[in-house]
């Protein structure tokens, strides 16, 4: 989206230099990369940018109120409503798409809140593979003028919270299958969190533990990797009941993942957010229903949303589940990055760190993904190239 770095990289591009990205960055993360590493990064403008953030800012501002709180407790599975939740979520990810305006201008259109962690490890590892093989010079990828050294302080900060690294754990549903590895996998070199099964996880009154040979170490806190959607749909088994009072802290605390999610949209009024109702308090349907999607509120991975829908639709939702549909405008992905071989669109996800010591959420990187297909998921993105998961990266004197 800046042609002059745009016609530079191109030009600068070879399948020999993104193979040799792709080795290096396995050799780095030690395991496979399971998910697709985009043949690019992306330049972000300016302006664009400062847009997403100030959009961010101001969506996060009108969740932070205790009268949201009080209205998303709904979202919360009442089997999974967790102790000791905080304040705010310790981690935020703000998705969007790049769309175009009125006037042609590329703008951030809202696609997704979600208030669980993400990529921050494989992040800080994938915009260095870019700049050794490319002339990207001058260009930042760390927000809020973040140096490398900040930004992993920070997440130290974050994770460890002045524990011991053996005594926090990165808690995931069987870690070493997870297409995540590759973060997992960076997490435990730079910040020493050792990776535990959330099914190995022992629990002992108030305490929780986890064995290293026959020895088991007492857990003071966990990063939460475990997506509640997925433990419930493969009927994972543990020692201890989310709901249950532990002597133990949270990085990415479970409820968050509910209170921030899809679920917070119809609560949302910014013209960078799409217009998006629960189904079950639509008194009418828009006219122009061929410009809404019907999304589950719970479901995996994108799982049952119905992008072309009709009024039946609707109507086949059964009258108890009706509150757990939503119904939202549908958002256009603009075709604004030349590649060699076409035009990609782009999501663009800022990534926040809160600490609950913090009076505000910090912005620190961005995760982007590329696609020419209909959606962004990977189905609809099968053998296609200058496609999939990248970073972005900007000029800072333009912020």
């Amino acid at each position: 989206m800046i042609p002059d770095l745009r016609d530079r990289y191109n030009s600068e591009y070879t399948e020999e230099k993104y193979l040799r990205m792709l080795e290096r960055l396995e050799s780095r993360v030690e395991s496979r990369i399971e998910f697709r590493a985009c043949e690019t990064p992306v330049f972000l403008p300016g302006d664009l940018l400062r847009e997403m953030l100030q959009a961010s800012l101001e969506i996060v501002s009108q969740l932070n109120t205790p009268e949201y709180k009080d209205a998303s407790t709904r979202s919360i599975p009442a089997e999974f409503n967790t102790p000791n939740e905080g304040d705010h979520p310790d981690f935020i990810q703000v998705d969007y798409a790049i769309v175009l305006d009125k006037e042609g201008r590329p703008a951030p259109k809202l696609i997704e809140l979600q208030g669980c962690a993400s990529l921050y490890a494989f992040q800080y590892v994938l915009p260095h593979e870019y700049k050794r093989l490319y002339s990207l010079e001058g260009l930042d990828y760390l927000l809020n003028d973040l140096s490398d050294e900040g930004y992993l302080d920070l997440l130290r900060r974050m994770l460890l919270n002045g524990h011991p690294a053996e005594q926090v754990i990165l808690m995931e549903i069987d870690p070493l299958s997870q297409k995540t590895l590759p973060d997992f996998n960076m997490t435990t070199k730079i910040f020493g969190i050792p990776m535990v099964n959330v099914s190995d996880v022992i629990k002992r009154g108030r305490k929780l533990y986890y064995r290293v040979g026959e020895k088991e170490i007492e857990i003071k806190r966990i990063y939460n990797r475990v997506i509640i959607d997925e433990f419930v749909r493969k009927e994972i088994k543990a020692a201890f009941d989310f709901r249950d009072e532990l002597d133990v802290e949270w990085a990415g605390h479970p409820n968050w993942y509910f209170r921030y999610s899809k679920f917070s949209l119809p609560y949302l009024n910014h013209k960078a957010v799409p217009r998006a109702w629960f189904l079950d308090q639509l008194k009418e349907y828009p006219a122009d229903i061929e410009n809404f999607v019907l999304k589950p509120l719970f479901s995996f991975a994108g799982a049952g949303v119905k992008v072309h829908i009709t009024r039946e639709d609707l109507d086949a939702v059964p009258t108890e589940e009706r509150a757990d549909y939503l119904l939202q405008e549908k958002v256009t992905y603009a075709p604004v990055i030349k590649t060699t071989e076409g035009y990609s669109k782009v999501e663009v996800r800022v990534m926040y760190v809160w600490p609950q010591s913090d009076p505000a959420p910090t912005p620190v990187t961005t995760l982007t993904r590329l696609s020419k297909g209909e959606m962004m998921g990977v189905d609809f993105n099968k053998n296609m190239t200058w496609v999939g998961s990248s970073c972005g990266f900007f000029r800072k004197f333009e912020l």
